[in-house]
């Protein structure tokens, strides 16, 4: 199943969006927000506009395409991803930009939650596997979109990178329009909208499962996202290198990309509850050693490290939803997941940037690594409680089918 036709073809359209999109975010966006004007405050808003959008919309959305299907939604989503990209041409102002950014948002906001709905439902056995080999392609998108900006911006205007990009981005719509539809459940008696839009967020909130899983990511992404903030300016005034900073980035997502099946396949082996906590354990190893580092050679494992914590994290997590929450609701346990992600995003440079101001670097990372250790004692701690349906029937199940 992970090498079905249906599979391929999500994994495609998801590639080529993502790559298109990411060349339209770094480095374009903000060099193209600075030259209308737009100050340092309001150009991180401008940046951060649409992970907003998307950390309010995605649970939403989650709760329609359980009602209505996914194709509908990847279409919807595919068109934003299409369109906006040309309404930058007619953007001359901070406060257009910001407007037309929020409205991008809306794309990524679709297909986050529906596209990881849709590759769970393929088939139960193997599913963190499959999640990661499909995490693997969307993650090589936000290595070839900056790269390619990079180096279209050395001959092009930044609009009309813009416009490329929504060229590229049209060419997802193959793809999708190949996808079967999954079975709606929208053909089976269910409540008006609202209520059932209230009762699936409901059932969604009160699982542990999506908790754990999201408070697990967020608290992965606020380490990962105040690292890559504040690691280049402590790095640059330990007087390294400003390009060991950029292969360290590199290196670590690499390795997250190159490990990320073997992440995946080990949490359908051991049980995905295993292979969070070991990912957790993994991060808080590697955080408090970045300070302490003293060069290139020391670096560069603990950035191997981290990219090989987050191939044990987050193709499980995701896997672990999908097992435990209601059949009917996967794809808004999905958008509550990646609304707590989102917000993991947002807050971990501020968090970070708090606490380096009131301490230094080294004590911050210190506490982030313990932070992640105690979420790693919180997963493990869980997985030992007994319970009626425990994730331990789930995990067997997958993995006695994928032996």
């Amino acid at each position: 199943m992970i090498r079905s036709r249906a599979f391929s073809y999500i994994t495609a359209a998801d590639f080529t969006v993502r790559s298109a999109y990411q060349m339209g975010k770094t480095p374009l966006l903000p060099l193209y927000a600075a030259a209308l004007g737009a100050g340092d405050a309001f150009l991180g808003f401008i940046v951060s506009v649409s992970t907003l959008t998307g950390m309010v919309l995605k649970p939403f959305v989650g709760v329609l395409s359980d009602r209505w299907g996914r194709r509908g939604w990847l279409l919807a989503g595919t068109a934003f991803f299409a369109v906006m990209p040309f309404a930058y041409r007619l953007v001359d102002t901070p406060g257009q930009l910001f407007a037309v950014r929020m409205a991008h948002g809306l794309a990524t906001a679709i297909y986050g939650p529906v596209t990881l709905a849709y590759v769970a439902e393929l088939s139960p056995s193997r599913r963190a596997e499959r999640l990661a080999w499909f995490g693997m392609a969307r993650n090589a998108g936000y290595v070839v979109g900056p790269a390619a900006a990079g180096w279209m911006l050395l001959t092009m205007e930044p609009v009309t990178v813009f416009t490329i990009v929504g060229l590229l981005s049209c060419a997802a719509f193959l793809p999708v329009l190949l996808l079967p539809e999954t079975p709606k459940d929208g053909d089976r008696a269910r409540p008006p909208i609202l209520r059932d839009a209230v009762a699936s967020l409901w059932s969604g909130g009160r699982s542990t499962a999506v908790w754990l899983a999201g408070g697990m990511e967020a608290g992965a992404f606020m380490a990962l996202y105040a690292t890559k903030t504040f690691l280049p300016i402590y790095a640059l005034a330990a007087g390294f290198n400003v390009a060991l900073v950029g292969a360290f980035f590199a290196v670590q997502e690499a390795a997250h990309i190159v490990l990320n099946p073997v992440g995946g396949r080990i949490g359908d082996r051991v049980g995905y509850v295993v292979a969070v906590p070991i990912g957790m354990a993994a991060l808080a190893l590697a955080l408090p050693l970045l300070p302490v580092a003293g060069g290139p050679w020391a670096l560069m494992p603990i950035a191997v490290l981290m990219g090989a914590a987050q191939s044990l994290v987050f193709p499980s997590t995701i896997a672990l939803v999908s097992a435990r929450v209601d059949e009917r609701s996967i794809a808004t346990g999905m958008g509550l997941v990646g609304t707590m992600k989102n917000a993991g995003k947002v807050a971990g440079p501020v968090i970070a940037g708090g606490l380096i101001h009131w301490l230094d670097y080294e004590m911050t990372f210190r506490l982030m690594g313990v932070a992640m250790l105690l979420g790693a004692v919180v997963v493990w701690r869980w997985a030992k409680e007994p319970r009626i349906t425990s994730i331990g029937e789930s995990t067997a199940e997958v993995m006695h089918e994928s032996v």
